[in-house]
């Protein structure tokens, strides 16, 4: 096949030959609307130069530089995150964004103060995920008076400083999973949840919304203590087999935030008690087959797309315009995901 030309970008775009030269050169000023179009068109036609006119369209844009602090470097949920992040990045079409991307290797609150900190100078406004604690709130208060703006993801923190929280609703999945598993166990019993930590403010929440759902139309359930696994597979597996020998009429079982990996592998080799619900996040591989294999009930999907696209448009606006008076929240719609969904 022939090679696509400046006449075929300019056919297919409806513009002159001199306007997309104009565009591929930048020796004359064209519309943005135009600009965008002739971009359209090189990638339509396979043009051999579209990434020289899409790099001379973001020639004078202005920046935006986000700092963003995560957790789990190699788990897939995250990379997933971070994937999200770049490609939606370079695909804004308002400005240059440059992400600095960071990840916590602990959930201590002297170590994501000191990463929210070490941003300060450097990004222009800052994202993260993490625990709720006074020392978090400290270096989220000193990005404030930099002119910095925090946004908290996932779960909260930070209430009241931060510039807004962009996540799901962490008490009405609760009551969600509460609904779930009331209608998925062969019978009532005992339902067991793992939260992270006690400082993740969204798992605690999820604990309130599960305990409250069961309080007013669960009879017959009982929620169990939550029981902390630090989201280690390890710890999760070890825990998950304790419960299921020392309570046989268990009836679900809700790992509120990471570390499913453990209660996955744990339930396919100890073999769980008939009708008990296992209730995950994110769908990864591991939760992937377990719903496959039926060893997972249910698995709640965060919808990172979404929230990295309010993120950056959030961050954009905050830049331009200051920081809110009054601190807001963003909250999404999870995906639920169940083992007919894969058919």
């Amino acid at each position: 096949m022939k090679r696509p030309t400046i006449s075929d970008v300019a056919r297919a775009a409806g513009v002159s030959v001199a306007t997309v030269d104009r565009v591929l050169s930048g020796r004359a000023r064209v519309r943005e609307e135009t600009a965008r179009k002739v971009q359209q068109a090189a990638e339509d036609v396979g043009y051999h130069g579209v990434n020289a006119i899409r790099s001379r369209i973001r020639t004078g844009l202005p920046e935006l530089s986000v700092g963003v602090v995560l957790q789990k470097e190699r788990h897939s949920f995250y990379q997933s995150f971070v994937h999200e992040l770049e490609t939606q990045a370079a695909a804004r079409a308002d400005r240059n964004v440059r992400l600095t991307i960071r990840f916590a290797r602990s959930t201590r609150p002297e170590e994501q103060a000191e990463l929210l900190l070490g941003l300060k100078g450097h990004v222009d406004a800052v994202a993260s995920t993490g625990i709720d604690h006074h020392e978090v709130t400290a270096a989220v208060q000193e990005l404030r008076d930099a002119g910095i703006p925090t946004f908290s993801m996932l779960s909260d923190f930070a209430q009241g400083v931060r510039e807004s929280y962009l996540g799901l609703n962490n008490l009405r999945l609760g009551r969600t999973a509460g609904w779930l598993i009331s209608h998925i166990a062969a019978r009532p019993g005992k339902i067991g949840i793992f939260i992270g930590a006690h400082r993740y403010h969204g798992h605690e929440l999820r604990e309130a919304g599960l305990r409250s759902y069961l309080r007013e139309y669960g009879p017959g359930f009982e929620l169990l203590e939550a029981q902390v696994n630090l989201e280690t597979r390890e710890l999760t597996y070890e825990a998950t087999g304790d419960l299921l020998s020392r309570q046989p009429d268990l009836a679900g079982l809700y790992v509120a935030g990471g570390g499913m990996e453990g209660a996955i592998e744990a339930f396919e080799k100890a073999g769980p008690p008939p009708g008990c619900a296992l209730l995950v996040n994110e769908l990864t591989p591991e939760s992937y087959r377990g719903l496959q294999n039926g060893t997972v009930s249910i698995v709640f999907g965060t919808p990172i797309r979404q929230i990295v696209a309010e993120l950056l448009s959030l961050a954009a606006s905050t830049v331009d315009q200051g920081q809110a008076d009054t601190p807001g929240q963003r909250f999404f719609t999870p995906d639920i995901y169940t083992p007919e969904s894969l058919a």
